[in-house]
C-alpha cells in the first residue's frame, strides 16, 4: 500500500468515527502518519478536555483505523 493509499484509508476510518465524536461536540483530525505505522491525530472541540478521550482513542479510533489499515500499530493524540 502506498503512502497516499494509506492516508486515504486512515481518512476513511476517521470519517466513519467522526459522526460519533461530533454528536458529543468533538471532532478529530489526521496530523500525520509516521513510518506507515503510527497515526498522529488531534482531538478537537469537546474531545480535548473529555475525561474518557484516551479510552475513545484506543477502543474507538485505533480499532477503526486498524480495520481499514491493519499495518497501523498505534494511534497517538497530539496536543494543539
Amino acid at each position: 500500500m502506498t503512502t497516499q493509499e494509506l492516508t486515504t484509508k486512515v481518512e476513511q476510518a476517521l470519517d466513519e468515527i467522526r459522526p460519533f465524536l461530533q454528536n458529543d461536540g468533538g471532532d478529530i483530525a489526521l496530523v500525520s502518519i509516521e513510518d506507515d505505522k503510527i497515526v498522529n491525530v488531534q482531538l478537537q472541540g469537546a474531545c480535548v478536555g473529555c475525561s474518557v478521550n484516551q479510552m475513545t482513542l484506543k477502543s474507538g479510533v485505533e480499532m477503526t483505523i486498524k480495520k481499514y489499515a491493519p499495518q497501523i500499530e498505534r494511534v497517538v493524540s497530539i496536543s494543539q
